[in-house]
């Protein structure tokens, strides 16, 4: 199983804007998802999958996962797009609103060994999220926020808190299935403070990482997910103290006045793992 849990920034492109595709390739987004879904019109979508294969056969890409977002199981589109993301070139296959394990294991038959990322969206899905996440062939959750508000009727709120429990429901479930989780789109693009804040929420509530919409939002993303100079020398000061406490005979040690155990010692080693996997 591919683990995706390095993965801080995951960008959605139209797959049918060709101008929009070259410039991805030059961004430092971790992974990109060519979308032929929501972003494009029904009237569209075959040439959109066509530009996407072709696309993903040109290649480009390196240091980059290509993931292909197909139209959801039941539309009329879906089969010809799981058929396209087999190719080579793409790592992965991003489902929109899959809301039952059955649902998961049926995706991942059909998906030519290509790894799932199912897109949480629903209600039934988020109360269904551990499940789909224990599917194996499904490599990460990914919260689809506005679809869900949607179906919640829910109230707007910069904060989001009508949607924090599914939020961390995602969270749970892609930690007990062992796979990575990736936050939502943050819509206000325009406004960097706003997806800030969005995308500290997201790390503060155990994202691997978050999709975006618009190449503005890579950097920022990138610096929110990555672990600090400071945390990183935080980390080490843990070990190290924690290492000399053993070497003198204790099974606890202090640091700036805070006791220091051995599950903070594997806390730290997983922050230092993931500092090195980002480079």
């Amino acid at each position: 199983m591919i683990d995706l849990t390095p993965l801080r920034s995951v960008l959605y492109l139209p797959a049918n804007r060709a101008s929009a595709i070259a410039k991805a390739r030059t961004l430092a987004a971790d992974a990109v998802i060519l979308d032929l879904e929501d972003a494009v019109q029904p009237d569209a979508k075959a040439q959109a999958r066509a530009a996407a294969v072709a696309a993903a056969l040109e290649g480009g890409w390196e240091g980059k996962h290509l993931f292909l977002r197909v139209n959801g199981i039941g539309t009329p589109w879906h089969g010809d797009d799981m058929a396209a993301a087999q190719i080579d070139g793409f790592a992965g296959i991003v489902v929109p609103k899959v809301d039952s394990a059955a649902e998961a294991a049926s995706l991942v038959a059909h998906g030519g060994g290509r790894p799932v990322l199912a897109m949480i969206e629903t209600p039934a899905a988020v109360l269904n999220a551990a499940a789909i996440a224990a599917v194996p062939g499904v490599a990460a959750l990914m919260a689809g926020m506005a679809d869900l508000a949607k179906a919640l009727g829910c109230g707007d709120d910069a904060e989001r808190r009508p949607l924090l429990f599914s939020l961390s429901a995602i969270v749970l479930a892609a930690r007990a299935g062992g796979i990575a989780c990736f936050d939502g789109v943050c819509t206000e693009y325009r406004n960097e403070t706003a997806f800030r804040a969005e995308a500290a929420q997201g790390r503060m509530l155990g994202f691997d990482g978050k999709t975006l919409i618009h190449p503005s939002q890579v950097a920022p993303c990138n610096e929110i997910f990555s672990p600090s100079a400071a945390a990183i020398a935080h980390a080490r000061a843990q070990i190290a103290a924690y290492d000399d406490a053993l070497a003198a005979g204790r099974g606890v040690a202090t640091l700036d006045g805070q006791m220091v155990e051995v599950l903070h010692v594997e806390q730290a080693r997983r922050l230092l793992a993931r500092a090195n996997a980002l480079g």
